[in-house]
Formats: C-alpha cells, structure tokens, sequence
C-alpha cells in the first residue's frame, strides 16, 4: 500500500505535490469549503489522479494526520497492491426508506470477495439509523459517517467519481487481500436514573416516563438549561432497547418549547430505555485511545490507513483539547500508519466485538486498513 496527502486552501490551491501518486486506486477528500462542491474541484482531482475513484463528503473539520483543519479540502490518495475498491452510489428519493438504500448499495457492491464497506452520506436528508440497517442486512462490515457543514447545517455534499452533490450516498467496498478493523468508543458517562420513552416519533422525543421530555432535560440540567438546544451537547441522551443491548448516544439538535419535544441526531424509538449522560474531558480523550486499540494494526510498524469519523458535537465540547485525541490515535496505530478523516453530523460504526452497524453521535470512529 502507498499512500500520499495533499492539502488544498484558498490562498495556494493544492499544496504539497512532490511525489503525487498519480496510479491510486482511491482518493478520500473532505471538505470545508465551498469549492468542493464546484465542478472544477472534482475536474482537478481527476486530473491528478485519473485512474482512481473519488469519494469524499462536506465536513464540520478536516483531518490530516493529527491536524484539525476548516476553510480548507484535504485528500489522501491510496494505491493497493494487492486488494481492490469499487464505487457506487444512489441518490437520496423523497420520502423512500433509508434502509431501502443501504440494502441496494450494498446489493450493488455484492461478491465473494467483499471485505469491507465505507459509506459516506448526505448528513441532513438521510434517516442514519434507517441507513445502518439496510446495511447490516448483507452480513459485511461497514462503518464511515453522515456528511458535515461546519455549524451551518445548511446543505451537505458528497462525492462519488462525479462533482459533489447534495442528496447522495456513496458506497466504495473493498475486495481481497485486505485486513480492515474498526473501533468505536464515545467517553461521555451515564448519570440520573434510568428512564423510558415513552412518547417518540423518528428522532423527536414527547415523553420520557410518562412526563414532558424538556420538561425533564431541564430539570437535569438546572442552570444550564437557559442556553439549550446549545448547552445539550455536553448532556447526550443513552439509548438501548434492553438492559440487554448496547447503549448508542443521541445528541440534541434542537427543543420545542411549544410541544415540549426534544429532537435529536438519530432514530430514538418509543419504548427503548435511555439515560442522560455528560462530557468528561479525560474519558473522551481516553476513548480515543481504547476505539485505536480496537484498530490497532497486528505490527506496531504496519504502513496503512485510518478513516477517523468523530462528531461535530465531540469537537465543540472538547475545544481547544480535541487535537489530543488524534495525538493518541497516532501513537497507538504507529508512525506508518497515515490518518485523514472529518468531524460529522454521525458516526456509522459497529460496536469493537459487535459486527452490526449502529447510528452514533459525539463518538470517535476509527477505520483501519492494512494489505
């Protein structure tokens, strides 16, 4: 495996060329900028790298290596030595069922040889939950992540070996001689009593056991309350079907003072169980550390590359520290092993010893891949 990064501004273009891997099988680009959505980001690309396949998204921050960047695009071209990618994507219909999609690109993708899948998606008109779903039903792994657009929540972008466009998901499985592990840990602590939904519809919670749902945040919350949806982000929501289950963590987006309604960045069905949690700076650094153990590499010196999806939430809580969390991903996965990544409106990942897909938020997502 070879691998080189460049780096694009609006000052200087693309930086970095000197050794340009002209015969990558794949590109990765995220973007914070404008530009990426132009038809001349994506002609520039191609040029560069015209026997590759493109695939990239919008983002809420780019990563390259342990930096955290925005106003920018970055993008880490791959040549495979002894494996192979295939593209694919669909576009986003009105009103047709996220799982319905995920099942067609992953059909779409479908042979003996399939290690892997990574999907990127339009961040705002796609069901994340419904997504994951789909694509658990063909039995192969997959992670990536839901498109950002900084704090805008404007429009998000995805690209597929085409300019960028909103409305489109985009599927590049892996085939062969691949090793491709996952991690996946959030950091935030549970706290309050266990509780149920009692009143839910797609992502909107009425009722938590039996009483107004911001009615009960803002009890938890107590002084904090008078800057939600904002002060939210540092109190997610755990949710688990059964004791039995693994919790998944839903960030608030936004409240309803009318209906008393609360809405979040993911499926929270009636019924399931949930509990309030909040940010703890160490913990959230430290899970950074165990999602890169999961990932680790079988050598400390294995040359590869890892997909890191983290949230926009997890970045505007950890602040000014969100960089430490990529210097211990660095320093558990080696030297050799290049990152690139973006920070986005969800995670798409499986637990580290469960094999489904799961919708997540303010978690850090690793994907590594080894020949």
């Amino acid at each position: 495996m070879q691998i080189s990064q460049i780096r694009w501004s609006e000052k200087s273009g693309w930086v970095n060329t000197p050794g340009l891997l002209i015969v990558a099988d794949m590109v990765l680009v995220f973007a914070d900028n404008a530009f990426f959505q132009t038809e001349a980001c994506y002609a520039q690309l191609h040029e560069m790298f015209p026997q590759a396949h493109l695939i990239g998204c919008s983002s809420s921050g780019n990563v390259l290596g342990v930096e955290i960047s925005d106003g920018d695009i970055v993008a880490t071209a791959v040549k495979l030595n002894h494996s192979k990618v295939l593209l694919t994507s669909v576009d986003v219909e009105p009103g047709k069922n996220a799982q319905e999609v995920g099942m067609r690109l992953m059909a779409k993708l479908g042979g003996p040889e399939l290690r892997h899948v990574i999907v990127l998606s339009d961040g705002l008109l796609v069901n994340g939950s419904e997504l994951a779903n789909g694509l658990n039903q063909a039995g192969i792994p997959a992670t990536g992540g839901l498109a950002g657009d900084g704090e805008r929540f404007g429009k998000t972008w995805v690209m597929a070996d085409a300019p960028a466009k909103t409305g489109l998901i985009a599927a590049l499985g892996f085939y062969g001689d691949v090793t491709i592990k996952s991690g996946c840990f959030a950091g935030c602590e549970e706290f309050g009593a266990e509780r149920i939904i009692t009143k839910s519809e797609g992502n909107v919670v009425y009722e938590i056991d039996g009483q107004p749902a911001l009615d009960l945040y803002k009890r938890y919350l107590g002084e904090q309350a008078k800057d939600l949806p904002a002060s939210g982000l540092r109190f997610p929501l755990s949710i688990q079907a059964s004791t039995g289950n693994k919790a998944v963590i839903r960030t608030l987006l936004a409240v309803d003072e009318v209906t008393h309604s609360l809405t979040f960045a993911g499926d929270t069905p009636q019924g399931h169980l949930c509990k309030l949690m909040h940010a703890n700076f160490d913990s959230l650094v430290d899970s950074a550390g165990l999602a890169a153990e999961a990932a680790q590499p079988a050598s400390h010196n294995a040359a590869g590359l890892c997909l890191l999806v983290s949230c926009l939430g997890r970045r505007l809580v950890m602040g000014q520290i969100t960089e430490d969390e990529l210097d211990i991903v660095q320093e558990k996965l080696g030297a050799e092993t290049f990152i690139t990544g973006f920070y986005s409106y969800g995670e798409l990942a499986p637990f580290s010893d469960v094999m489904q897909c799961q919708l997540h938020n303010q978690t850090m997502t690793l994907t590594t891949i080894y020949e």
